[in-house]
């Protein structure tokens, strides 16, 4: 972080903002105050002449609103027609800029996929998506096809559109808290060999689960967010930062927001690592069982036994939907949370899936059901290839649960970047 401009007011506008990032972002870059400010239409004009904030940027839906109360605006948001940061001169005169050119410039090279020469279809037709046409054009695309609801390219007619090589998201459709949507499926794009989607939370957004899948290099919005973050520090400074800033803070905000997930055989040992794991991390700690029971007034044991499994999965599966849009928490799944294929995609959305290992002999099967009613070995056998096919990593779980925590947190250190993965 630079010190030296706590002198500064700093922000972000928009209209929603519980799931901006960006506080966070600036806290590390450098040490001015950084405020969220939610606003309504009705209250930007107000707020961009009148406001106390040295510089500030903009976000979704006020790009293209702000642009008639500033002084001057820089050559490339002109061109783009948005802006989202904006500098108040000391003789109050205001000047805009769109920072996020560079933060999608960086995001394609970061992807590092060759763009040119390539049809490329940009969902979306807001500032995010002038932003990436302009980008894209300057990378050279052979062909750029915008597609809006109402446009003459709408989500009605992609089938001309099949041959798109390169997809980009630029519509809020599958962000928090709206988790798990996606604005059209892979299915329609067979030749896509990459896909962009400025979604960064969560991580992972549907489309990005879909393309994972597939094995097509895809990337989510952080490093975007990150690199015009920057980029937004050195007009609002007036000073130039730091080589390779981007990359440390990109891999600090990921490492701090992703979720600890647990999962294992009933007794393993999760809900005690991770409320350790939790303490030694400073995070929220949640035990999907114990959630069950305070959402359905039940415990799962109740419920397995009155109604049986397949009803307990289908409630455990809405919890865990709900667990799964968090950031930054320690979450103990029950131990038959993977039999359930559904259950993938809200947990690895945000997540770094861990898996305890533990003898069956030294497993806990009190007050576990399905644990006393049979055979472990079966049960284990039944779920092995579920907890491996789920896992991002798998540990020992000890009779020393500290050593088990320890254990994690190395591999976790160890292991790569979270954030790269998503770029495989």
């Amino acid at each position: 972080m630079k010190a030296g401009y706590s002198h500064m007011r700093c922000g972000l506008v928009g209209e929603h903002l519980g799931h901006s990032f960006s506080a966070i972002i600036h806290k590390e870059i450098a040490d001015y105050s950084y405020e969220l400010v939610e606003l309504a239409e009705g209250e930007v004009e107000a707020f961009v002449k009148n406001g106390g904030f040295d510089a500030f940027n903009v976000t979704i839906p006020y790009k293209q609103t702000v642009l008639p109360f500033l002084d001057t605006v820089s050559p490339e948001a002109k061109r783009i027609g948005a802006v989202n940061t904006v500098v108040r001169r000391p003789d109050g005169r205001l000047f805009g800029y769109n920072t996020d050119y560079f933060g999608f410039d960086g995001m394609l090279q970061r992807l590092g996929v060759d763009v040119k020469g390539k049809k490329a279809v940009v969902l979306g037709s807001g500032g995010a998506s002038l932003t990436a046409c302009a980008v894209l054009r300057d990378r050279g695309v052979r062909e750029l096809v915008v597609v809006g609801r109402r446009s003459e390219n709408n989500y009605e007619n992609l089938h001309l559109h099949a041959d798109a090589e390169i997809l980009v998201n630029t519509t809020p459709v599958g962000m928090y808290p709206n988790n798990g949507v996606a604005p059209v499926s892979l299915d329609q794009f067979p030749r896509c060999s990459a896909v962009l989607d400025v979604i960064y939370n969560p991580a992972r957004t549907a489309l990005l689960l879909e393309a994972e899948a597939r094995g097509i290099p895809c990337i989510n919005g952080l490093y975007m967010l990150v690199a015009q973050a920057v980029k937004a520090f050195e007009f609002f400074t007036g000073d130039e930062a730091e080589a390779g800033v981007i990359e440390t803070v990109t891999a600090s905000i990921d490492a701090s927001t992703k979720n600890l997930i647990l999962v294992g055989m009933p007794g393993c040992g999760k809900s005690t690592v991770g409320k350790l794991l939790a303490k030694k991390m400073g995070r929220p700690f949640f035990d999907a069982d114990e959630e069950f029971t305070a959402v359905w007034g039940r415990t799962p044991a109740e419920v397995i036994q009155s109604e049986g499994e397949d009803r307990f999965r289908k409630m455990e599966h809405d919890i865990l939907v709900a667990l799964g849009k968090k950031s930054g928490t320690v979450i103990a799944t029950g131990g038959g949370a993977v039999t359930r294929e559904e259950n993938y995609a809200p947990l690895h959305q945000n997540g770094v899936i861990v898996y305890l290992k533990r003898n069956l002999d030294k497993l806990s099967t009190k007050g576990r059901p399905l644990s006393q009613g049979n055979d472990l070995q079966a049960l284990y056998d039944a779920r092995k290839s579920a907890y491996e096919r789920f896992a991002d990593l798998s540990v020992q779980s000890t009779e020393v649960k500290e050593k088990t925590v320890q254990t994690i947190l190395k591999r976790l250190t160890e292991g790569r970047d979270f954030y790269e993965t998503i770029g495989d």
